[in-house]
């Protein structure tokens, strides 16, 4: 096997005891300097490029639902890119989402470019495990900016502890889910944490934690590549909904509740 192009990707980056108990209390974490800029530099041209020979989208930003004008969204980029899979396979974040969790070794569950455009809209509140089909709660998913995300940038922001917050979960993310969630959490103990990030900079979040991003107010695009990581172990759960009916056909194929979640789709990143 060739030598990491990046040294950086399999060595591991400090994570202590505390960070790992600030993730599971608040259900997210920021961490500075994780990946270097000529790491990001590097693979960014890469991203860029396969989100426009990828993206389906041909609407005028104008014309677009809430949905559509919150990102440009492609999905499982490593299959179509070997550079690209270079970097979703990166180790150091691997490693550092089994360490949050708690666990042995994580698998992907897949992975996305959200790319919010000048002029994109709101990402309205949501959870993102309303999606998924997984038996587990040890999912989580690394937000990686590819250039330092100032906030009129829309970079994600939080609802600290919300990812023990139960009400909310059934909203599939829209104007209601931000309009009904808003108003639930103004009578909650759920700050909003919302701050620009550095570049190098990366944040891991519950798949149960609330989250979402704020429009972009400038005349460049906000970059941001993400892995979905699961422990290993996870298994299938039975559909709940007609998006995880979609997402076991699509993210899990040929698997079936009660199932590992082991499809071809779902490598192990990292075994600890």
């Amino acid at each position: 096997m060739n030598p990491p192009r990046f040294p950086e990707m399999e060595t591991a980056f400090t994570l202590t005891a505390d960070h790992c108990e600030q993730f599971r209390r608040d259900g997210f974490i920021k961490l500075k300097e994780v990946l270097s800029p000529s790491l990001l530099a590097y693979y960014r041209p890469e991203i860029t490029n396969q989100v426009g020979l990828l993206s389906k989208e041909t609407t005028p930003l104008s014309e677009r639902t809430t949905y559509g004008k919150a990102f440009l969204q492609v999905m499982n980029l490593w299959r179509h890119s070997a550079l690209v899979q270079e970097f979703v396979f990166n180790r150091r974040l691997a490693r550092m989402a089994a360490q949050l969790l708690g666990v042995r070794g994580v698998r992907l569950y897949h992975d996305q470019a959200l790319y919010k455009e000048p002029g994109g809209g709101l990402t309205p509140m949501h959870v993102d495990q309303y999606y998924w089909p997984l038996t587990s709660a040890h999912v989580c998913t690394v937000w990686v900016p590819l250039q330092a995300t100032p906030l009129e940038l829309g970079p994600l922001s939080f609802r600290s502890g919300s990812h023990r917050f139960k009400f909310g979960r059934d909203l599939v993310i829209s104007d209601e889910s931000e309009e009904r969630l808003q108003a639930a959490f103004k009578v909650s103990d759920h700050p909003l944490i919302e701050q620009p990030y550095d570049l190098g900079e990366v944040s891991f979040h519950y798949g149960w934690t609330f989250h979402r991003a704020g429009p972009n107010r400038s005349d460049r695009p906000r970059a941001v590549m993400t892995m979905i990581y699961m422990d290993a172990e996870t298994r299938v759960a039975p559909p709940a909904n007609p998006q995880q009916e979609n997402d076991l056909a699509t993210w899990l194929p040929g698997r079936q509740a009660g199932d590992l979640a082991d499809s071809p789709l779902n490598p192990i990143l990292f075994a600890g």
